[in-house]
């Protein structure tokens, strides 16, 4: 049986997030002091963990996020372009609390598959290239774990799909900063471990030798 464990990573926190405002791929965004802790907590648990591989956003505050397990890993950062923030168009730079005035606001929210972002990406094409880039990173890292440090509508949206819900459902899963959500890929079926951890992690085993069914959680 082939094993491999995806590690979906929120980015730290940053002032944009203190502030309210929709960052989306405003550059030079980066973890401010509660962040930058938060990357070195996330750094002390997955040094724990077989991982082989490191991969991110190409945003700033990921790669920063990213940094501190990369440097006690002793890998590379492997920028992944597919896996940024999703294209907020008009909206991006705007304070959230200004937003939810707006008509649209409510299909966001209950009806998203069907809204695209003023001048932006929609949440379906966001979904199909974050599932893309994942089936392409599990397939190339068979029988390993890898870090995928990423944002939070990215890896909700992702995990919607895992789970098997609709992606007008996907604004109840709930991804904080520097929170870690896994799925393990057996034989390539994907089992959802874990979302939104934000305490000690379980070990990860990799196992090359057959095993019964897909239940081998980390728990």
């Amino acid at each position: 049986m082939t094993t491999t464990f995806l590690l979906l990573i929120r980015h730290g926190e940053n002032d944009w997030v203190d502030s309210g405002r929709l960052a989306g791929r405003t550059p030079d965004v980066y973890l401010n002091k509660k962040g930058r802790q938060q990357a070195a907590a996330l750094a002390l648990q997955l040094a724990e963990q077989p991982i082989r591989a490191v991969y991110s956003s190409p945003l700033e505050r990921c790669i920063e996020t990213a940094t501190p397990t990369a440097q006690a890993l002793k890998l590379p950062i492997l920028v992944e372009e597919s896996l940024i923030e999703g294209d907020f168009g008009d909206w991006q730079g705007e304070m959230l609390k200004e937003l939810t005035n707006l008509p649209a606001w409510k299909r966001v929210q209950q009806n998203p598959s069907s809204f695209i972002f003023p001048n932006g990406e929609s949440f379906c094409d966001m979904q199909h290239r974050a599932v893309t880039a994942i089936e392409r990173l599990q397939h190339r890292h068979p029988d390993e774990a890898i870090a995928i440090f990423s944002h939070a509508d990215i890896i909700r949206v992702a995990m919607a799909h895992y789970l098997g819900i609709a992606l007008d459902l996907f604004q109840r899963i709930v991804i904080s900063t520097a929170s870690i959500s896994a799925i393990g890929f057996y034989n390539h079926s994907p089992a959802i471990l874990f979302m939104n951890r934000g305490a000690h992690l379980p070990s990860l085993e990799i196992k090359n030798e057959e095993t019964e069914g897909t239940e081998q959680s980390p728990d």
